[in-house]
């Protein structure tokens, strides 16, 4: 397949006549089945019409995602929520209007009756996942399009998310349509996700929205097990769930300090650097900026400085991308220090934590 890729930089760019062609030819092969490649505020998503059984599929096989993985339905209307609940529920409501344009995804129950959205884009589920994007150049192909359009994440699956257009092209140049390219995004981590179905409502995924933000407006506010690693055996009701997601070509380890011992988190990792760059490895370490002096020196480790501890949205937004530049610079095995920072550091964590498949090194 021959993918088109357009350069679509800023939102004054869809003002003019290149880039209205731009988006209007995304929405054609939006209508016609295809797929397209775009960006949201938080990375970029993978996008076809939510309707189309076929186009869904497409989406599945271009990643290479297993089919029992919710996709996220984009709107840019909030009456497009109405058409796939039936009706707006008061949490709904109470959510859409506080973060909506944003980076906040709702789970909610089908409409009863004839369900709009088909269990290909739902991973089989009777719950849809849906979101209404800010991005300027995504809410104009939504809008250009005439669907509602599902949309993962626009990287082959298991890989670190995209936050650049050149991420997307790497992964799925040939595998796609189009790929709008709009430069890095805002965030950089996925949005936040929040089920909507159960007693009370409850956190699947962490992201900009924090826990503690939701439940301003909601009252209580449940985080789900699985965000800490419980998995059970029920099928994922949202994306990134079950799966190890994230992840770089390198086997990760995190390491973290849960004792009062001597040595410091930045000596073992040193160590466990040292150690397997002796094993003719070639090792990495990611660390916080006010760290990044502590590993000055080490010969043949490569420290990749992923932002100041005090700056959640510097780390946040720089994760996948040092993860991204791990496998580009060939490393094989990588150290990293826990990033649990003062707002964001529950999301942050739960990517780093997915893409580590869960290896804590606690010292």
């Amino acid at each position: 397949m021959k993918t088109r890729i357009a350069k679509l930089m800023c939102e004054e760019a869809l003002q003019t006549e290149e880039g209205a062609s731009v988006i209007e030819e995304a929405g054609e092969i939006i209508r016609r089945g295809g797929l397209v490649a775009f960006p949201t505020e938080t990375v970029y998503g993978l996008g076809a019409d939510a309707v189309n059984k076929a186009a869904a599929k497409k989406i599945y096989e271009a990643k290479g995602r297993p089919s029992d993985n919710p996709l996220i339905v984009h709107i840019a209307y909030i009456s497009q929520l109405a058409e796939i609940a039936g009706k707006i529920s008061p949490e709904m409501k109470a959510l859409s209007d506080a973060f909506w344009p944003g980076p906040l995804t709702m789970i909610v129950n089908q409409r009863e009756g004839e369900p709009l959205i088909p269990r290909e884009t739902t991973g089989g589920l009777s719950t849809v996942a849906v979101r209404f994007p800010s991005h300027p150049i995504a809410n104009a192909l939504i809008r250009e399009s005439g669907r509602m359009i599902a949309a993962p994440s626009a990287n082959l699956s298991g890989r670190p998310s995209p936050t650049t257009g050149q991420h997307v092209i790497e992964d799925l140049d040939g595998k796609v349509d189009m790929i709008i390219d709009s430069g890095s995004v805002d965030i950089g981590l996925e949005s936040t996700i929040i089920d909507l179905t159960g007693d009370v409502p409850m956190v699947l995924r962490p992201g900009y929205i924090t826990r503690d933000e939701l439940s301003k407006v909601l009252g209580a506010v449940e985080l789900d097990p699985a965000v800490a690693g419980i998995e059970g055996s029920a099928p994922p009701k949202a994306p990134g769930m079950r799966y190890r997601h994230y992840a770089p070509k390198a086997h990760l380890t995190i390491v973290e300090k849960k004792s009062d011992l001597a040595e410091s988190l930045q000596e073992r990792i040193i160590n466990e650097a040292l150690t397997a760059m002796e094993k003719g490895l070639k090792t990495a370490i990611i660390c916080a900026d006010e760290n990044a002096h502590l590993y000055e020196g080490l010969e043949n480790v490569k420290v990749y400085d992923i932002g100041r501890f005090s700056d959640d949205d510097e780390i946040a937004g720089n994760l996948f991308s040092v993860l991204r530049k791990c496998d580009e610079d060939g490393m094989e095995r990588i150290f990293s220090e826990g990033f649990d920072t003062p707002r964001l550091g529950g999301a942050i964590m739960n990517r780093l934590l997915k893409a580590a498949g869960h290896d804590i090194l606690e010292i």
